[in-house]
C-alpha cells in the first residue's frame, strides 16, 4: 500500500483541527505539540491542503488556519489525494503492466482492493471521525498533555 506518514499525518492534522477550530484558527504550532508531527512538516502539507482549498488560513495574532467548509463536507480521501498520496495497492499504478508490460495473474484482485480502499475513505468524513468517542477521548488527553506541557515550558521559562 502506498499510503505514507504524509497520508496519515494530513488526516491527523486535519481531525486535530476540526476538533479545534470551533473557537477560531488553530495555528499549526498547536497542532505540532498536540500531534507531535514537525511544524515544518506540517507546513509543507498544510500548503497542499490550502491549495486543493480543504484549509484557509489567517495572517497576524490569532492567525492560523480553519476548515475551508463544513466537515461534514469533508472526506478523508480528499486529504490523502490533497497531498499526493495514492490508495492504489496494485504494483503498476493501476497501469496493468505488473508483468513484463502486461496484467499480472493478481491485477485484478489489487484494483478490486484499492477500489474498496477509496470507497471506504470516500465514505468517511471528518465529521464522522469527530463525533467518535475513541477520538474524543484521545483528544482530551491530549489537549491536557499540551496544557501541561505549556505550564512546565512557562514555569521553566
Amino acid at each position: 500500500m502506498k499510503l505514507t506518514t504524509k497520508g496519515r499525518y494530513a488526516v491527523t492534522a486535519m481531525l486535530d483541527l476540526s476538533l479545534h477550530s470551533q473557537s477560531g484558527p488553530v495555528s499549526l504550532a498547536d497542532i505540532s505539540v498536540r500531534q507531535d508531527i514537525s511544524l515544518s512538516y506540517l507546513e509543507q502539507l498544510f500548503s497542499k491542503l490550502r491549495k486543493r482549498g480543504l484549509v484557509v488560513s489567517m495572517r497576524g495574532p490569532g492567525g492560523g488556519y480553519s476548515l475551508s467548509r463544513d466537515p461534514k463536507e469533508i472526506a478523508m480521501s480528499s486529504i490523502i489525494l490533497a497531498v499526493d498520496e495514492s490508495v492504489d495497492v496494485t504494483n503498476c499504478s493501476g497501469k496493468s503492466d505488473c508483468q513484463d508490460s502486461k496484467r499480472c495473474l493478481t491485477h485484478d484482485l489489487w484494483a478490486d482492493l484499492s477500489g474498496r480502499i477509496q470507497s471506504f475513505l470516500d465514505d468517511i468524513t471528518l465529521d464522522d471521525m469527530m463525533n467518535r468517542k475513541e477520538v474524543l477521548a484521545v483528544a482530551d488527553r491530549q489537549n491536557k498533555k499540551a496544557v501541561v506541557e505549556a505550564t512546565l515550558h512557562n514555569l521553566n521559562g
